[in-house]
């Protein structure tokens, strides 16, 4: 039996562009309109999971009470952690760490911003995260409120695309994108 996961990134964060991982920066409230938009009309959901940090969770709070549907955290959805990186903007590090932010595009796998997570550590855990989402949840709907990054590797899994690719993927602040976690973990991109 799968479980269908409706993956919110959160909307514009005070703090603005860069690299935030585990930066607990509030939305704007462009922000919340963003999130509050992109949920407008969709569902039914079932339950809502989400980050714990608060650009997700303060959201996926005034939600739950909304729809009259449980909310829980789970720290697993968190953004990659970027260590020395975090805060900064592609800009800033392409003067000061040209050549390491280069070898993060180009493999994101193969290199870990100084002092950060390594992305094998980050996919282990979100996709832990989904499969007990799946064990737990099956034949549910959740929205799950979460980060680029999050949403980057689930959905770069589900299209089959090359682990260098992983940064390509498209996702932008308020994007709510389906996917269908089936019971031996595959993921499926599903539409509206």
């Amino acid at each position: 039996m799968t479980v269908q996961l409706d993956l919110l990134r959160h909307g514009e964060t005070e703090l603005g562009g860069g690299l935030r991982g585990s930066l607990d920066d509030a939305l704007t409230a462009l922000g919340w309109t963003q999130m509050r938009d992109a949920v407008q009309g969709k569902g039914p959901w079932d339950r809502i999971v989400s980050s714990p940090l608060q650009r997700c969770a303060l959201f996926a709070r005034e939600l739950s009470v909304q729809l009259d549907i449980p909310v829980s955290f789970d720290k697993d959805l968190q953004e990659l952690h970027f260590g020395a990186w975090e805060g900064r903007s592609a800009a800033a590090l392409m003067e000061t760490d040209e050549q390491a932010l280069g070898l993060f595009w180009a493999d994101p796998y193969a290199f870990t911003p100084p002092e950060g997570e390594p992305v094998l550590a980050f996919s282990a855990r979100v996709l832990s995260a989904v499969s007990r989402l799946q064990q737990q949840f099956a034949g549910e709907r959740l929205l799950v409120v979460c980060h680029g990054g999050v949403m980057k590797l689930l959905l770069a899994r589900a299209r089959g695309l090359p682990r260098e690719h992983l940064l390509q993927v498209p996702v932008g602040h308020g994007a709510l994108i389906g996917l269908r976690v089936c019971a031996d973990d595959q993921l499926l991109e599903v539409g509206e």
